[in-house]
């Protein structure tokens, strides 16, 4: 699900970064932050999107990041963006069924940091019987449910 784009490095205020041509809710699923990474005219990149009223959503560059790029405020890029860590566009449809069948648990995955969700990930995927693995994956929906972070 990666998102390519042209965009211009603008100024807001004392921020400097690219604004984002999409909504990362629609796109990616809606989540309290959305870690990405990525690229912007062949520099690799990571970080986090910053909700920027009422522009929509804009990465955010750091100075040591411009300054080694060689990127600048007013510059025309080429970026293409994706998630980091495990989504529902990544994951195995037994987990993206489960997770889509309880509401509350999938919220809860999603705005979990790119850490606990891959943790979850790898103790499902870690399983070697289907029996062991549908039963991982019930435990991390009433985990999710419950508001725990892990196992």
């Amino acid at each position: 699900m990666q998102q390519k784009f042209q965009a211009t490095v603008q100024k807001i205020g004392n921020r400097v970064g690219v604004t984002l041509p999409f909504d990362p809710d629609q796109v990616w699923g809606v989540r309290e932050r959305h870690d990405v990474h990525g690229v912007i005219n062949q520099q690799r990149i990571r970080g986090k999107l910053e909700a920027m009223e009422p522009s929509g959503h804009m990465l955010l560059l750091g100075p040591a990041w411009r300054r080694d790029s060689g990127i600048g405020v007013d510059d025309e890029v080429t970026v293409a963006l994706e998630p980091e860590g495990p989504g529902l566009h990544n994951m195995p449809a037994d987990i993206v069924t489960a997770l889509q069948n309880k509401p509350a648990a999938l919220a809860f995955f999603n705005s979990l940091p790119t850490f606990y969700r891959k943790n979850y990930m790898r103790w499902i995927t870690g399983a070697k019987r289907p029996e062991t693995r549908a039963n991982r994956i019930a435990e991390m929906v009433e985990l999710l449910q419950a508001g725990k972070r892990e196992k």
